[in-house]
């Protein structure tokens, strides 16, 4: 299999060093590494070409978490997608060695893989990677949905692989989309058929610093994006697994002898709730407000509310190449 790498950036140049030299020290070498960069202000786009990459730009207020990895997928030219993001780092060398191996099985169209918290992460931070991360490897089709639920569609750019070709039959991510572009592709593979996998040991360090400002910011991006493709609402309800990460995160903290972080644990649960819900119900406010509470601001100065393109024109033509294949 060739593995075509995409890595969307900006103002990359403190990550790509490390990230790209990482990638190419993998035992499974990628065909190609694409960086599809948002007119980065620094030294991304000339790091990014001196390290190998290939480089593609697109104007900032024009990026979309759907859109603009599509289009770097339209020039890839990689049996499988490995799509990554800037301020991840492969933990291994066989980190894409072992997110393409669940492709040796037919039916599987989609593998993300581990992420693990920085040491220096705060300790909800590493509680919150461990408990969506686990080390279990699971395997995931539509059969099981009664089991996982709303987790059924759990999957992360941070680290992942699609087939190209079922990418393409797909019809890629959908666009535009203010976020969670993952998860909907993961959930157009698994109602059209295909299982997902989740690989731990295809993992990366990888983790944030949110304040409870991104984090309420964050939440209502989500709840937007849920919104936006609420056909996913047929299968289950994201509350449910929301409300159970926090209860599991405050039984940990007890237990741990952590209990001074609870506070806080209650500050990130109120600002994610809060932000989500304000996010389901982003039609009823004002456009100056939905920019406010996003982290994507620009994302409402593109959106056409009359059209929301799902199933992106550029794959027609190429998708029904492979259909007819």
């Amino acid at each position: 299999m060739k593995v075509s790498v995409i890595l969307p950036t900006l103002n990359a140049e403190k990550y790509l060093f490390k990230l790209i030299g990482m990638l190419q020290e993998q035992t499974v070498k990628p065909h190609e590494i694409i960086v599809v960069d948002s007119r980065s202000d620094d030294g991304t786009l000339l790091l990014a070409k001196r390290l190998g990459a290939r480089v593609m730009s697109v104007e900032r207020k024009e990026f979309d978490h759907g859109g603009t990895r599509n289009l770097a997928a339209q020039k890839a030219t990689g049996d499988v997608l490995v799509y990554m993001t800037q301020d991840a780092v492969p933990q291994h060398e066989r980190f894409i060695e072992e997110i393409i191996a669940p492709f040796a099985d037919t039916k599987v169209a989609a593998v993300c893989g581990r992420q693990i918290a920085r040491p220096e992460s705060n300790v909800l931070e590493r509680m919150t990677r461990d408990i969506n991360y686990p080390e279990l490897y699971i395997h995931k089709t539509l059969a099981d949905l009664d089991r996982f639920g709303i987790k059924l569609f759990f999957f992360t750019n941070v680290c992942s692989a699609i087939r190209r070709d079922t990418f393409i039959q797909l019809g890629g991510f959908p666009a535009p989309i203010i976020l969670n572009e993952d998860m909907m592709i993961a959930a157009k593979c698994i109602t059209n058929g295909y299982a997902v996998v989740y690989n731990p040991r295809a993992s990366v360090i990888h983790s944030h610093d949110y304040s409870l400002k991104k984090q309420f910011k964050r939440n209502f991006d989500i709840g937007v994006s849920m919104r936006m493709n609420e056909w996913i609402f047929q299968y289950a309800r994201a509350e449910k697994e929301g409300g159970r990460l926090v209860k599991e995160q405050l039984g940990r903290l007890w237990k741990q002898g952590n209990w001074r972080w609870t506070p806080r644990w209650v500050g990130e649960a109120a600002a994610k709730y809060l932000g989500y819900r304000l996010g389901v119900s982003y039609k009823q406010l004002p456009v100056l407000i939905r920019r406010r509470f996003s982290m994507h601001p620009d994302f409402w100065s593109n959106y056409d509310k009359s059209q929301i393109v799902r199933d992106p024109v550029i794959f027609k033509a190429e998708a029904q190449s492979v259909t007819n294949h």
